[in-house]
């Protein structure tokens, strides 16, 4: 497994979650995980290096994510399959309404994607698209509350009580939030996902 990102910090935290779950036997013992700092646009990884891709809440934050998605192409092995989320519309769409700090701070989200837009321009790169769904319905509320109070003020009240109400929720897994955002997912799911396959006897888009 490798962790890609541009950002130090969270690897490192990534680096230090992979540590704790070998030290609790949480991880198969041949299993093996690593940090890689980089760039989107030129993975330091050779072409067709992975069969598995996640690229979780990217596309976003790029103003050349096309040029992004034909490097994820690339290091995605032919007969690969890939999943990409990105905020859904209309989650996004308040958010950026409640606040302009929310998209316009340094690294925030440069552009909101329909699910249409996002499937052609990975469809123009090469890749076969495949079923799509929505998720985190919970965290929606949260965001919204954060736009609203000020993206930083986590200390207001009502940022601070739903945030822990999110932490319940993913350290407990109770039934009724679970069936509650099953019911809510298509309506106000926070992410989009979207899965894809690369074709055989294909380069890189």
């Amino acid at each position: 497994m490798v962790a890609f990102d541009q950002n130090e910090n969270d690897l490192a935290d990534v680096a230090t979650m992979f540590a704790a779950m070998r030290d609790e036997g949480e991880a198969p013992a041949a299993a093996e995980a690593e940090t890689v700092k980089g760039d989107a646009l030129n993975m330091p990884f050779d072409d067709g290096a992975f069969d598995r891709v996640i690229a979780a809440e990217i596309f976003e934050h790029i103003p050349h994510d096309t040029a992004a998605m034909a490097d994820l192409y690339r290091v995605l092995a032919p007969g690969g399959i890939a999943a990409v989320t990105v905020p859904s519309w209309l989650p996004e769409r308040v958010c950026w309404a409640l606040s302009e700090e929310y998209h316009t701070n340094e690294g925030g989200h440069v552009r909101i994607y329909t699910r249409a837009e996002l499937e052609a321009k990975l469809k123009a790169i090469g890749f076969e698209i495949g079923p799509h769904h929505h998720a985190h319905a919970l965290h929606t509320p949260f965001w919204w509350i954060k736009c609203a109070v000020g993206t930083a003020n986590d200390d207001h009240p009502l940022a601070a009580a739903y945030h822990r109400l999110l932490v319940w929720d993913i350290l407990q897994a109770p039934r009724a939030t679970r069936v509650a955002e099953r019911l809510l997912n298509p309506l106000i799911g926070k992410s989009v996902v979207v899965y894809l396959r690369k074709p055989t006897g294909k380069s890189a888009g």
